[in-house]
């Protein structure tokens, strides 16, 4: 830390940091437990276990109210939590199919296969401010497997790319031949030319509002007109999750998470595009984040339409992950005495380039500066 090598700056950053634990524990003290801010605050719970890349609402919790509600340092905290973490098997490929669906709608379609379910969304009502006349009321039980209720078809719809597919509506991409293995973003940086798992992969654990940003950007033309986008299905449900036993071999069952799934479809109308048919793009986050599982889908088609090396490639992975871009944008507010010292030394030479003598430097940036 810059400032410690001030006289007197070391006390300084203790001071500081005894401030923000003192209001913290005061907070918690009168009702920030971790059960209640998972109940409470879910969705910021499962934002932060998204970018994160742990999913683990408890300790997603923990870093929420230890960042006093700051969703990007909650997420600084939990993936320096998870770096610390050994890693003791890879799970088997889930099947998107096999979720228990919770919510699911179809936007493209009034009466797809299987029912649109609603679940739990104010998509609906108006946003209007509530202001609570008494003290908070009790926290409403956690959700259980019990709470799924329903029929299989209802649970476990089919999916309206089936019916675009039955249709021919739907371009049909091979897949690649050798199938290798997704690209591990936690294990090796994501750089162009990079495989369509590892784009996937980066805008899962990107940060929401910069790739909701991008998206929108991507759909907007150079006239400002808005490229043909429609919805196919967008899920949110749990879905189980299995790993060999060391010593039969057999796929075991170790648990569930949520998560939310989108499918994009947009209208092919390029010169050199089947313009006979629609091509679908998928995105796929943990918790339920539908703002995201959106802008994957759409984005997984523009990437895919730009072709390898495009700029928008470029900024699917280098630049949608909160904690590159605000640790870049956090360590601004360090010192940078010298740096900046130096820029005013250049500036007073250029401006003094033709005179003899030596710039006089002024009070502010004297010796005290160095």
């Amino acid at each position: 830390m810059g400032y410690s090598g001030v006289r007197g700056g070391m006390d300084a950053i203790l001071a500081a940091e005894r401030l923000v634990r003192r209001r913290r524990d005061h907070a918690d003290a009168e009702w920030a437990s971790t059960e209640q801010i998972v109940l409470r605050f879910r969705l910021a719970v499962d934002r932060i276990m998204g970018e994160a890349g742990l999913y683990d609402p408890h300790v997603a919790a923990d870093a929420f109210r230890q960042a006093e509600g700051d969703v990007l340092e909650a997420a600084h905290l939990v993936r320096a939590y998870r770096s610390t973490l050994p890693r003791l098997a890879v799970t088997e490929p889930v099947d998107p199919d096999q979720m228990t669906v919770l919510r699911r709608i179809v936007p493209a379609h009034r009466t797809p296969d299987g029912p649109q379910l609603l679940g739990r969304t104010t998509d609906y009502t108006g946003r209007l401010l509530e202001r609570p006349d008494g003290p908070p009321e009790q926290p409403e039980p956690a959700e259980t497997p019990a709470d799924d209720g329903g029929t299989a078809e209802q649970r476990h719809p089919r999916r309206f790319l089936d019916l675009l597919r039955e249709l021919d509506l739907a371009v049909q991409h091979d897949p690649p031949a050798d199938d290798p293995e997704p690209f591990d973003i936690t294990r090796a940086a994501a750089r162009p030319p990079a495989p369509r798992s590892a784009v996937l992969s980066s805008m899962a654990r990107a940060e929401t509002g910069a790739l909701v940003g991008l998206w929108y950007r991507s759909i907007l033309g150079p006239d400002g007109d808005v490229h043909e986008i429609t919805l196919g299905d967008t899920r949110h449900g749990r879905i189980r999750l299995h790993v060999r036993h060391p010593h039969t071999g057999n796929p075991v069952s170790f648990g569930r998470i949520r998560v939310t799934e989108a499918e994009g479809i947009e209208d092919l109308d390029g010169a050199e595009e089947d313009r006979t048919r629609f091509d679908v793009g998928y995105g796929l986050c943990f918790g339920h984040n539908e703002r995201k599982a959106i802008a994957m889908a759409n984005l997984d088609i523009a990437w895919r339409r730009a072709g390898p090396d495009s700029p928008l490639e470029q900024l699917l992975l280098l630049t949608t992950d909160g904690l590159d871009s605000g640790g870049f944008l956090e360590h601004l507010k360090l010192p940078h005495y010298v740096t900046f010292r130096s820029m005013v030394d250049r500036k007073l030479a250029r401006r003094t380039a033709d005179a003899p003598q030596q710039p006089r430097v002024p009070e502010p940036f004297g010796e005290e500066c160095r």
